[in-house]
């Protein structure tokens, strides 16, 4: 539930982002010019880039970083000429707007962010990573629970129905985080598609998970029956975005009705429920909402690092950990349940 919400909003984010390309930065004159400039000579004031480069009859060629000759790990903290020419033009008229007491603006929808590494938005690259981490940090001890603390079927397999579904979740996470912290790393057209592939996906089956354990379907015909047409849907929709059109306002509308739809699921069934633990569901729920004021309250970054953006994933990393607390009491209760049963 709780990544879905994220995801959610990370791609109603980005897509904002797209639809405001044309920011108050971008649309100076100066700036313009400054690019411009840049593209024609590959050079801002006394900074020349090796990047930018002119065929024989001065045309400009410009190959993304991916593309280029060198191996893909010596080209990563490298920018392309279009890269660079933004960057230190965006540098330049920052500088210039401070020494007049006017305060920063938005450039191609994006607040002016230093660099550090190569990495575009580092404090958002290392929160991701701290989000991946606890992720990891929640699936493992989830896995250890199951086998090696909880009673088995036959020494084999776990009495928690859902231990397998749950395993799945936690390995989409952490590839949804992954290239959450590789988006915010490097903006490109490679990484904005397995960032928004990853995130879909992971809302997808995170909708299916929510239903299943919601509507306590155990019986495998019917989990089928229920999650075929999810992952046909998912699947048909990612190779659209990926292969023939990235249709933002499309894809927030998915990304929307999914994350909602398994939100409010998650949510009555909190409060039908009698689950020892269902405290932890309303806790991630309405400490989510309130943590998305940071989004709503958008602010220029502090010492060009640490915007409302950075500081909202602070917040999913706590959350993360009470989620997957949630998770691993579901498995005891219902570890519990099953073997009172079976007396």
């Amino acid at each position: 539930m709780l990544d879905g919400w994220v995801c959610a909003f990370l791609l109603v984010l980005y897509c904002s982002v797209e639809v405001i390309d044309a920011s108050a930065g971008d649309a100076d004159p100066r700036y313009r010019v400054c690019i411009t400039q840049c593209q024609e000579t590959g050079c801002v004031a006394q900074r020349c880039f090796p990047n930018c480069k002119f065929s024989s009859d001065g045309e400009f060629i410009d190959r993304p970083w991916y593309m280029q000759q060198e191996p893909l790990y010596l080209q990563w903290k490298k920018w392309d000429c279009q890269s660079d020419c933004r960057y230190y033009c965006m540098l330049d008229r920052e500088k210039e707007r401070e020494s007049h007491n006017l305060g920063p603006v938005k450039y191609h929808g994006k607040w002016p962010f230093r660099r550090i590494y190569g990495m575009q938005e580092p404090a958002s690259v290392a929160f991701s990573a701290l989000n991946l981490a606890m992720h990891f940090h929640g699936w493992v001890s989830f896995f250890i629970l199951i086998y090696y603390k909880l009673p088995l079927k036959d020494g084999k397999k776990a009495y928690y129905e859902y231990a397998g579904l749950w395993h799945m979740y936690g390995l989409l996470s952490l590839n949804s985080w992954f290239w959450s912290a590789v988006f915010h790393s490097r903006d490109v057209d490679i990484t904005e598609k397995l960032d928004y592939s990853s995130a879909v996906v992971l809302l997808g089956y995170s909708l299916i998970l929510a239903i299943l354990r919601t509507f306590s379907i155990r019986d495998e015909a019917t989990r089928v029956m229920v999650a075929a047409p999810l992952i046909a849907f998912v699947t048909t929709h990612v190779m659209y975005i990926n292969f023939y059109l990235l249709d933002y306002g499309w894809n927030m509308i998915v990304c929307v009705v999914m994350a909602m739809a398994q939100l409010s699921m998650w949510a009555v069934w909190a409060g039908v429920s009698n689950h020892p633990s269902r405290w932890k569901l309303w806790l991630v729920v309405i400490s989510g909402g309130l943590a998305m004021l940071l989004e709503i309250y958008d602010f220029p970054p502090y010492e060009e690092l640490f915007d409302a953006h950075a500081l909202w994933h602070v917040t999913t990393i706590p959350l993360t950990y009470i989620w997957w607390s949630f998770i691993r009491d579901d498995a005891e209760f219902r570890t519990s349940n099953l073997l009172k049963k079976a007396k």
